[in-house]
């Protein structure tokens, strides 16, 4: 009893005690709606509810499908936050309703805690970077594919070898960190820094703390997140912090060449400026005004969300494509190669932006393991922010703060949608492209990163992942160049997903066997 009473004992056990008895009796905002994961008859509902979705989301909600297929269903999710789930019919009306009423950005913010991980707040309400993203990024990606495939191709010759004789075992998704890393950041800033090891493993090391801190903060109460903030993030500064210290020499010099190149009369010193995303960042910065965007370590800092943005998504959708490819049929692998070489023999051997266009059946493949292996396991999740709330189509009342979703994982398992959903068929969609009656456009809604309610990989609407275009060809390049130069030992059985809450990864420690091939 001693101890019990103690201040440091019970101020703190009085605190989660009261926090827990606030969870289980505060007044719901939230409209009464049928609770999945609750049982019938059982108290605190929406409690217990939360525990065991969080347990399994993937019955969950292949429940709340099945069971609520035509209607509004509450999803609350320990450690997340309590959905509205709107049925499949309601998607397109939440995708096209302003963001004065529901909020993408809120949404994020929320999910990634960014207000306390993130403590520069210019990044999170001003993110100039996703314009470039959706804009110059998307525009300049077809003159970018030659120096991603020179990235690439050093990068797995470094980090794969050349060993045409022994097989050799890697740990997939880690090495693909590595080698996604290198690729992205020759875009992102360049040579030589997108070589330099210590800026790529911080970058690496930032993708990791962030979306974990962003976990953990999300199980504590609102008013004491601040503080646990302090220690939670702290592994997250700490890298952040030597990413842009490692970046910033680079930024100066070219701020500097950038300021020389202004004041050059006759423009001689325009010759030769980098085409990446550092660069297009300067003048966006120059032209925005603001002094503080400007800065070498707000610069530093946008690379840095743009690795966490990118390093992980990618590296997942290859490592679940060759995990795919490897525990189905070697004729799939053979006819992927067969289509590679003779698209490179019809266009000179050049990789470039028809070259990949040209390739439905490897766009087909990854299009399909995203299909089965997608992150989210939810889509298009907003936050109501319309002062008054919103009514959905059905007549459901939603509240300012109210989180809405609608369905992703059920839906890509959906047999009426797609026939035999859990089998990996890497030609399904270039078989629907090619049986298609119509333009062009038509045919394009079979590409990978075209999006639909069905489709959601990318998300969906006009808050879809802005990268996607740029991802998927960095992506294609990939797979086409392993598929070409690696043979590997075919596997019984696929390493299984791993599930974190709505997340859903690759199996982060299985590993393959590989060796370089003598002849493409």
């Amino acid at each position: 009893m001693d101890i019990i009473t103690r201040p440091a004992v019970l101020a703190p056990a009085l605190l989660i005690a009261g926090y827990l008895v606030y969870q289980i009796l505060r007044p719901s905002t939230l409209p009464r709606l049928p609770i999945v994961g609750s049982r019938p008859g059982e108290w605190f509902p929406l409690v217990k509810a939360r525990w065991r979705n969080a347990k399994d989301m993937r019955t969950s909600t292949l429940v709340a499908y099945q069971q609520h297929r035509d209607e509004a269903c509450l999803l609350p999710i320990a450690g997340g936050q309590d959905f509205v789930l709107l049925p499949l019919q309601e998607m397109q009306w939440l995708l096209d309703q302003p963001d004065s009423i529901f909020s993408n950005h809120a949404a994020i913010k929320e999910d990634l805690q960014l207000d306390l991980v993130v403590r520069d707040p210019g990044l999170i309400e001003n993110p100039l970077h996703n314009h470039l993203i959706a804009t110059k990024l998307t525009r300049e990606t077809g003159n970018l594919i030659p120096d991603l495939f020179d990235e690439l191709q050093t990068s797995f010759e470094e980090i794969w070898g050349r060993d045409t004789v022994n097989f050799k075992q890697v740990v997939l998704w880690e090495s693909m960190q590595l080698i996604i890393g290198r690729v992205t950041n020759r875009v992102f800033v360049g040579l030589p820094m997108c070589r330099n090891s210590a800026l790529l493993e911080m970058g690496i090391a930032c993708a990791r703390d962030l979306p974990m801190a962003a976990a953990i903060l999300r199980f504590f109460w609102g008013p004491i997140r601040p503080l646990v903030a302090l220690l939670l993030t702290l592994p997250f500064r700490i890298h952040s912090a030597r990413f842009c210290r490692i970046l910033k020499p680079e930024i100066t010099r070219r701020l500097q060449s950038n300021e020389a190149r202004q004041n050059d009369p006759e423009g001689k010193a325009l010759r030769g400026e980098p085409n990446d995303f550092l660069q297009w960042s300067i003048h966006q910065a120059k032209a925005s005004g603001d002094p503080h965007n400007m800065k070498p370590q707000t610069l530093a800092s946008r690379i840095m969300l743009l690795n966490f943005a990118s390093i992980h998504t990618s590296s997942f959708a290859i490592t679940h494509v060759l995990f795919d490819l490897l525990a189905s049929k070697k004729e799939y692998i053979e006819e992927l190669r067969e289509e590679v070489r003779e698209v490179l023999a019809a266009h000179d051997g050049q990789w470039d932006k028809r070259t990949l266009a040209a390739l439905p059946k490897l766009d087909s493949t990854m299009r399909e393991s995203q299909r089965l292996n997608s992150f989210a396991t939810i889509a298009t999740s907003r936050t109501v922010i319309a002062p008054k709330g919103v009514k959905t189509p059905s007549g459901v009342e939603l509240s300012p703060g109210t989180r809405v979703c609608g369905p992703s994982f059920p839906v890509f398992h959906d047999g009426d949608i797609y026939p035999d959903p859990y089998e990996f068929r890497p030609f399904r969609f270039a078989e629907k492209r090619s049986t298609t009656e119509g333009s062009y456009v038509d045919k394009a809604r079979q590409a990978w990163p075209t999006t639909s309610t069905e489709y959601t990989a990318f998300g969906h609407g006009r808050h879809a992942c802005p990268g996607r275009f740029f991802a998927s060809s960095e992506l294609k390049l990939m797979l086409a160049y392993i598929l070409l130069h690696y043979d590997f030992e075919m596997q019984e059985k696929r390493p299984e997903n791993v599930w974190f809450g709505l997340q859903r990864v690759p199996p982060l420690k299985a590993s393959l066997r590989f060796r370089r091939r003598d002849a493409p």
